[in-house]
């Protein structure tokens, strides 16, 4: 089974989950390594430009997210 089936989900909530793990998902196929992402954690985890980078992808991809759903409307 695929990590994404769908970008559909039944809330707003449930979206920005997804859109976090999504934002995640590309981490991990960009640099697939786990002890390399374990090295350069500390990196940016103390760092607010970088956290603040983080945000932006997030919401990034929530918009995109909101859109497969059509902002939730009933």
């Amino acid at each position: 089974m695929s990590w994404l089936p769908s970008l559909k989900t039944a809330t707003p909530e449930e979206g920005y989950e997804l859109a976090i793990k999504l934002s995640r998902m590309a981490v991990k196929k960009t640099q697939p390594d786990d002890a390399a992402r374990e090295r350069m954690r500390p990196d940016y985890a103390n760092n607010a430009d970088s956290l603040t980078q983080v945000s932006l992808v997030v919401a990034t991809n929530f918009q995109t997210v909101a859109k497969a759903n059509d902002y939730w409307k009933s």
